[in-house]
């Protein structure tokens, strides 16, 4: 087996500046490999890097490779090299070349480009789509071409309104280049990875059973990231539910509460908002931590503010309402404040009160001492909602991006494409000037989403009684029934997505 599943060599390949460490960077899911400058022609040599398999197995290799500069220079000077009696083949003509003193000359960043395309199995030649088709890339395919290596044409920023990939399939057709690829690095498709892996196994069918095991393993990746990403919800949502804080009777006191069980709330999502991004391969610039509520963004907005709540499209109405009936049992029991003061104090709490129907009894139970505070529905609603749109993003972000996630991340009919600005694209490459598994049992396409679940928000319901499964302030105790829970709501929200 290890025979049938050796691992492939593959150069990339293009003129500077087109996105090849974009690339390699969306490819490894590593936002930090290789260097992005301004400046063209930053890449100076060849690096390396591994695709592993989920047990760690090397099974495909890319090579970053300098921008392609003078291939007119480069075929003039061969024809110089090659007199009209020599009838060598394309890979002799190149290695002429590579013996000559120019190798290390003027040529020297081509003839990296070519050694490295010699000595593996294909090469993909990355296309900034945005680019109009120019002879100097003619040349370029015409020297890859020499080398008797399989060539995969990859065009790149094809979601930029200034995109013509039109123009460039016709032009490599002309070439006898009728095998391509859409990748867009920044926003790549979720099936741009299985479309290159099939092309790439049309030309090295010497290595078709490898690339259909990396196929299989690339889907069963996503797979368990998207479950590993809807047990992470489920675990905030959990904590979130069993929150309780006790709470006097004192309106002081239910201020500070109040207070305390939004803060904590919002740092428990915030936790769970760098879970996900580590889960992504990405870092937290990726999405910026910034202390909640933040002012004039969709995301940022307070987590229990009405416009928060109207924003994801959940009814704040019953929330406000409970919040009122909260205050007036408060005002029962205290004697002390008017109905009107307590309906005001239990208002503004908002969201942050169950209803008296639920807990009424509780409040009436405790005349003499203290009641609780927990997150109310809408919350909670928001909260999922909220990590379902960043796990869509970030399903669709290349780690070529180089901007934060922003925008608005409501979830939508279909599935969102992550509001991105350019990323440099490659080594060497300036910012992009554009917009910003196929496994049976991988989530469909994303439906329009304005509530969690069913069977979500009645396992909430039961988590409420049970305060000793929150994480918010201390570790919960192991518990079978909570594990149990938090597994049925993630497979819930893994249906939702």
């Amino acid at each position: 087996m290890a025979d049938t599943l050796a691992s492939i060599d593959l150069a990339v390949v293009g003129h500077t500046n087109t996105g090849k460490t974009s690339l390699m960077r969306t490819l490894l899911r590593d936002e930090h490999f290789g260097e992005v400058a301004d400046s063209p022609g930053t890449t100076r040599h060849v690096e390396s890097a591994q695709l592993l398999t989920q047990d760690r197995r090397p099974i495909l290799t890319l090579r970053d490779t300098p921008g392609l500069e003078d291939a007119m220079g480069a075929l003039d000077y061969i024809e110089q090299l090659v007199p009209a009696d020599e009838r060598l083949d394309g890979p002799d003509r190149i290695q002429r070349l590579l013996d000559s003193p120019e190798s290390a000359g003027r040529f020297e960043q081509e003839c990296r480009v070519l050694s490295t395309v010699l000595a593996t199995d294909a090469a993909l030649y990355v296309i900034d789509t945005r680019d109009p088709v120019l002879p100097k890339h003619k040349d370029e395919l015409l020297l890859l071409s020499a080398c008797g290596r399989p060539v995969l044409p990859v065009l790149n920023f094809t979601r930029s309104p200034q995109a013509d990939a039109g123009a460039w399939r016709e032009a490599l057709a002309r070439l006898g280049l009728h095998a391509t690829v859409d990748f867009d690095t920044v926003a790549p498709a979720l099936d741009g990875e299985v479309q290159m892996l099939d092309r790439l196994a049309l030309m090295l069918d010497q290595h078709a059973t490898t690339l259909q095991a990396l196929r299989t393993d690339l889907d069963q990746q996503r797979l368990k990231r998207l479950q590993d990403a809807t047990r992470l919800i489920a675990d905030l949502l959990m904590d979130a539910a069993a929150l309780r804080l006790p709470c006097s009777q004192d309106p002081t006191d239910i201020a500070t509460i109040t207070l305390s069980l939004r803060k904590r709330t919002r740092d428990r999502e915030q936790d769970c908002v760098h879970s996900l991004l580590k889960r992504y391969r990405f870092s937290k610039a990726a999405f910026p931590h910034h202390p909640l509520p933040l002012e004039g963004e969709r995301w940022g907005m307070d987590l229990f503010s009405p416009q928060a709540l109207r924003a994801f499209g959940i009814q704040i109405g019953k929330g406000l309402a409970t919040g009122a009936m909260a205050g007036a049992t408060i005002d029962v029991l205290t004697g002390g404040l008017s109905l009107g003061a307590a309906a005001l104090i239990g208002a503004a709490i908002g969201g942050t009160w169950q209803g008296a129907n639920q807990w009424g009894k509780r409040l009436m139970s405790r005349l003499a001492g203290f009641t609780e505070m927990t997150v109310d529905d809408p919350v909670l609603n928001l909260l999922g909602l909220r990590q379902i749109a960043l796990v869509r993003a970030l399903e669709l972000r290349g780690h070529a991006a180089m901007r934060p996630i922003e925008g608005d991340l409501t979830p939508v009919a279909s599935p969102p494409q992550p509001a991105e600005a350019p990323a440099a694209a490659d080594q060497g490459d300036t910012p992009a000037d554009q917009g910003d598994p196929t496994d049976e049992s991988a989530p469909k396409p994303a439906q329009v989403l304005h509530r969690l679940p069913t069977d979500v928000q009645q396992i909430l319901n039961e988590a409420r009684s049970h305060p000793e499964w929150s994480s918010i302030g201390e570790a919960p105790a192991p518990d079978s029934r909570r594990d149990l829970l938090v597994g049925q709501m993630a497979q819930s929200l893994f249906t939702a997505l």
